[in-house]
């Protein structure tokens, strides 16, 4: 927690990192903004400090024009809490609220509603409904800005319920009327590239090594649902996979940074195909999630840094993330795939059964033709399809079943200890592959893969004992933040002699084995499968 005098601190600095955390508020122009905004800093008894955006608003502020504050990346915060907020938030963010309700959001956390917009109100300052209703203008503002729809067809795109009722809230929000804030954007900039692509920037702060995301998802890809390519622009290559979102299917890319882009440039380049516009807020928090754009690489490499086998790896590439995922459930079925064998075997695996039981894009693209099969699909699997030892079919099968009849959930609102202790009850599920649910699916930052391969090989690499009770005393010092000291494991693993602390790097930032970094699998683990 911080105090208002060290919010307005960051606030006569202009410091980047707190963008997103809180939001200053100016009473004499009846704005608020983002900490790094570049107008002059207000004077200190004319500010207000609010922790989320759609306090701000409820407290009769509005967007301020020069910095955007909704544009700001999410707190570090939401992704990582395991209490009610925390997790009542990784849900808004998903746009629950505007599928289900405020009575679907209190249902899926166990709380009631009552409950929950008390809790949320003291710490945040808003209500659910609020919170949803400034992720709802956000996301109005962007198909505005961004495509050439009508908008009355933005409107509803953007979760309102009446185009009064989106009117209204833009107003508030931006002091703008719709059109005027559709003229603010040049019409070269609005609604450029592809046909039916939104194109958009997914902001984050701090350093990112994009080249470490795009290599571990790329030695990954499950083909048919994912590929790693070469884009236009010297040194870049894009990621793209296929989405499966509540009101349809979806295809999304993501470009890496390239030669000349500094690790600090604050956004990755997006473009969204959806087959219904109303998943654009759930396509974003989602890819926001698996690249872990909401990250504060500042406080986990500070922390990582401090201990001297870490220092130097963390000096030679800041800004390491640790990758989410899209889909849990998709995310499962990988994970009891890659048991026992290499991230190559798990993958063509994988490819074979969304082969078979995957769903056709209704318009290919590129590599990309199949949705991942859904876990009610493959609990329903023939046994000769599923190339594998019988107690990993089980598992395979029974974990399916579960996550298809929802006695095993994994979406971003569940207690993290009780979805570990369901996990972990399913015959064939063992720790490894529940510490790795949690630290990909859930997001949780502090999960440590003591009988891992790659683990064991990057401690080794480290001249540590890699043996799991010396690799658990090691990692005690790395705690809160010990998912990201496995990527930073696997990357000295994998990374050629010298390379782990830098020396082996690239240029463009690549290592000098190209995609087979992170090659030692996450999946190559000696956690015994449970009969």
């Amino acid at each position: 927690m911080i105090d208002d005098e060290t919010r307005y601190r960051a606030v006569d600095s202009r410091d980047a990192r707190f963008d997103g955390v809180f939001f200053t508020a100016v009473r004499t122009t009846g704005i608020y903004c983002r900490p790094s905004c570049p107008a002059v800093t207000p004077k200190r008894v004319n500010c207000s400090f609010y922790p989320t955006a759609a306090a701000a608003q409820g407290a009769g502020y509005r967007a301020c024009r020069r910095c955007r504050p909704d544009s700001v990346p999410g707190s570090p915060e939401w992704n990582h809490r395991a209490d009610l907020v925390g997790r009542a938030m990784r849900l808004i963010g998903d746009g629950v609220v505007d599928r289900e309700g405020v009575a679907g959001l209190a249902t899926r956390l166990g709380y009631s509603a009552r409950q929950l917009q008390r809790q949320l109100i003291a710490e945040l300052g808003a209500g659910p409904i609020a919170l949803a209703r400034a992720q709802r203008a956000q996301t109005a503002r962007l198909l505005l800005q961004t495509t050439e729809l009508p908008v009355t067809e933005v409107a509803f795109a953007a979760g309102f319920a009446s185009v009064r009722q989106f009117n209204d809230t833009v107003r508030e929000v931006y002091d703008r009327t719709p059109s005027g804030l559709r003229t603010e954007i040049s019409a070269g900039r609005r609604g450029s590239g592809r046909p039916g692509t939104i194109s958009l920037r997914l902001a984050y702060r701090g350093a990112l090594d994009s080249d470490h995301l795009i290599d571990f998802l790329a030695l990954r890809a499950v083909p048919g649902v994912e590929e790693v390519v070469p884009a236009t622009a010297p040194g870049i290559r894009t990621y793209r996979r296929t989405l499966a979102l509540p009101y349809g299917q979806g295809i999304a890319e993501v470009d890496g940074l390239g030669l000349a882009d500094p690790p600090t440039r604050g956004w990755l380049d997006c473009r969204l195909i959806l087959a219904d516009l109303r998943d654009l807020t759930t396509a974003v928090h989602r890819l926001r999630a698996l690249f872990d754009l909401d990250a504060d690489p500042d406080t986990v490499d500070a922390q990582l840094a401090a201990d001297p086998a870490l220092g130097a790896l963390i000096g030679a590439r800041p800004g390491i993330r640790s990758p989410g995922h899209v889909d849990p459930h998709e995310l499962a079925v990988r994970a009891v795939l890659g048991q026992q064998v290499t991230v190559t075997a798990a993958r063509t695996l994988a490819g074979r059964l969304a082969e078979r039981y995957g769903v056709p894009l209704a318009e290919p693209s590129g590599g990309l033709i199949l949705l991942f099969p859904t876990a009610g699909a493959l609990a329903e699997a023939a046994p000769e399809h599923l190339a594998m030892p019988e107690s990993r079919r089980r598992a395979l099968r029974g974990l399916c079943a579960a996550l298809a009849e929802g006695t095993v959930r994994l979406d971003g609102g569940v207690d993290r200890e009780q979805a570990a202790a369901e996990l972990l009850a399913l015959p064939g599920i063992g720790p490894w592959t529940v510490g790795y649910l949690r630290m990909r699916a859930l997001a949780d930052p502090d999960v440590f893969l003591p009988t891992d391969a790659g683990v064991r090989h990057g401690l080794q690499r480290l001249g540590l004992p890699g043996d799991p009770k010396s690799a658990e005393r090691a990692a005690v010092a790395w705690a809160p933040w010990r998912s990201y000291a496995v990527h930073r494991l696997w990357v000295a693993a994998s990374s050629p002699a010298g390379a782990a602390t830098g020396s082996g790097r690239l240029p463009n930032g690549h290592s000098p084995n190209g995609h087979s970094v992170n090659g030692h699998s996450v999946n190559s683990t000696t956690e015994e499968t449970k009969a």
